[in-house]
């Protein structure tokens, strides 16, 4: 059994989303690629990133994704798991903000 990450992005209903998975195969599907065992952070203290709880909450209970070829943007292969991320397509900016912090301007 491979240890290897994956970093994988993809367009997803005009979102960029940034997930980390430990396979990525042709899909059995003609033009689909399968990406399995998705990596979620384990947040054991008070600090919790949203986009990863949001992430949690749509693909928690997946265990293969098919995802069209066309969707794709890139897959690499990584040493370690970055951050999660989901982003607005046109815009590059974050779709999901932070919790606002008291007294933080914004």
């Amino acid at each position: 059994m491979s240890n290897a990450l994956y970093k994988v992005t993809f367009l997803n209903h005009g979102k960029v989303y940034e997930l980390y998975a430990r396979h990525v195969a042709g899909s059995h599907l003609w033009g689909f690629n399968e990406i399995g065992d998705l990596v979620f952070d384990v947040h054991d203290g008070l600090v919790v990133d949203p986009t990863e709880e949001r992430l949690r909450e749509e693909f928690g209970n997946t265990r293969k994704l098919h995802l069209p070829m066309q969707s794709i943007i890139r897959i690499e292969e990584v040493e370690k798991k970055g951050q999660s991320a989901i982003r607005d397509a046109a815009s590059g900016e974050s779709v999901v903000t932070p919790f606002p912090v008291p007294g933080k301007p914004r």
